[in-house]
C-alpha cells in the first residue's frame, strides 16, 4: 500500500512540474476559435435585425399605403399625396429607430436620363413633406430614383400607376437606444402596443366621437 502511494506521489509531481502543451510555441499560437462567440453573437444580431427590418417593411407596407403618384412630368404633391405621406408620418414616428428610403419613379414617356432626374425630384418632394411633419431627416437616409425602369405597367404611353414614389423601411438607426443589447421584440411589442392603444374619449359625448379620432390610423 505503501508502495503505492508514493508511485502515485511521484507522478502527480510529474504532472505538476510538466510543461502545458503548446507551451514552446510562438507567443500567439494556439488561439484557435478565439473571439468565435463574439463572431457567433454579432452574426446573430445581424440576422435577428434584418428578419426585423423585412417584417417591419412588410407590416409598413400592410398597415400604410407606401405609394403616391404624380402627375405628368411633375413632382407636384397633390392633396392625395400628402394625405398619404401625413399617414405614413403617423406610422414613422411609432418607431424612432427605424430608417426610411424613399424611391421615385416615372413612366416610359421620354429620355431616361430626364426620368431618373425627375424620379429624384419626386423622391425629394416626399421626403420634404416627410421632413416638414416633424421627422428627423437623418432617419430618411437616402433619396434614390429608378426612374422609367421598374414601371407597374409596361406601357410607353402616359400612365400614372409609373408617376410614383415608394417609402420603404431600410434599415435601424445606430445606436439607438431602443436597440440596445438586441432588444429588436421589445420594438415590434411596442409597435403593436401602440398601435392598439384606444383613443382617449373621457369627457366626450356617446356621439361617436371616436370614429373621428382613428381616422388617420386607417390604411
Amino acid at each position: 500500500m505503501r508502495l503505492v502511494l508514493t508511485a502515485l506521489g511521484c507522478a502527480l509531481s510529474l504532472a505538476a512540474c510538466a510543461a502545458p502543451p503548446g507551451f514552446d510555441q510562438p507567443a500567439g499560437g494556439g488561439t484557435a476559435g478565439f473571439g468565435d462567440a463574439t463572431r457567433s453573437n454579432t452574426l446573430a444580431q445581424t440576422r435577428a435585425s434584418e428578419a426585423l427590418r423585412v417584417d417591419l417593411s412588410r407590416r409598413f407596407a400592410a398597415e400604410v399605403d407606401t405609394v403616391i403618384n404624380f402627375a405628368f412630368n411633375s413632382d407636384r404633391l397633390d392633396a392625395a399625396a400628402r394625405a398619404t405621406l401625413q399617414r405614413q408620418a403617423g406610422w414613422i414616428r411609432r418607431f424612432p429607430e427605424l430608417r426610411f428610403r424613399v424611391y421615385g419613379h416615372t413612366d416610359l414617356v421620354g429620355d431616361a436620363a430626364y426620368n431618373e432626374a425627375l424620379g429624384l425630384r419626386r423622391a425629394r418632394a416626399a421626403v420634404a413633406y416627410l421632413v416638414a411633419q416633424g421627422l428627423d431627416a437623418r432617419r430618411l437616409e437616402a433619396v434614390a430614383s429608378f426612374g422609367e425602369s421598374r414601371p407597374i405597367i409596361a406601357t410607353t404611353d402616359p400612365e400614372r400607376a409609373n408617376r410614383r414614389t415608394v417609402t420603404e423601411v431600410s434599415g435601424f438607426v445606430q445606436g439607438h437606444p431602443n436597440l440596445l443589447n438586441g432588444k429588436y421584440a421589445a420594438t415590434v411589442f411596442n409597435g403593436y402596443v401602440e398601435s392598439a392603444a384606444a383613443p382617449t374619449t373621457l369627457g366626450a359625448g356617446s356621439s361617436g366621437g371616436g370614429g373621428g379620432a382613428g381616422g388617420g390610423a386607417t390604411p
